[in-house]
């Protein structure tokens, strides 16, 4: 299994609750940026935050990939979810190439318990980090990581 970890873009410091917040512009040059890196890649399914700036997110990649299947909405991506019981829910996925769209702490404590084990050393993802991590199955310890981008932008 492939597992593509996508942290939103910059989203506006303000709105009227934390799950509204939109992308900003910069925020979605972000996006588009990480989004580059997934082309050509048989991406199965894209799973996001109900989060605002996630499914913005996730909404630019579908289109820049030319996606064709719905995001799915996944109540347990969101920035304050438990890491393990993410792990519960991607148990149950078939998918050989899954993108999760997801915020901090929450995508950077994923990867290191992927990848680790454990939570105490977070993968460090900034807005529009894009991580690509590989495994037979998505377990804590039992995937490797194979790349990490930071979008540069101007």
């Amino acid at each position: 299994m492939r597992l593509w970890l996508l942290r939103h873009g910059e989203a506006e410091p303000q709105a009227r609750s934390d799950a509204e917040r939109p992308l900003t512009k910069r925020g979605r040059k972000e996006v588009l940026l990480s989004a580059a890196q997934l082309e050509g890649r048989p991406i199965s399914a894209i799973l996001a935050s109900p989060y605002v700036r996630a499914q913005q997110t996730a909404e630019l990649v579908r289109e820049a990939l030319g996606f064709t299947a719905a995001i799915g909405i996944a109540p347990w991506l969101t920035p304050d979810s438990d890491p393990r019981e993410v792990l519960r829910y991607l148990d149950e996925r078939g998918e050989a190439e899954l993108l999760l769209v997801s915020h901090q702490p929450l995508i950077g404590d994923l990867a290191g318990l992927l990848i680790h084990g454990h939570r105490q050393e977070p993968l460090p993802m900034r807005t529009a980090s894009l991580a690509e991590l590989e495994g037979d199955f998505p377990a804590a310890g039992l995937m490797d990581l194979l790349a990490l981008v930071h979008p540069q932008h101007g």
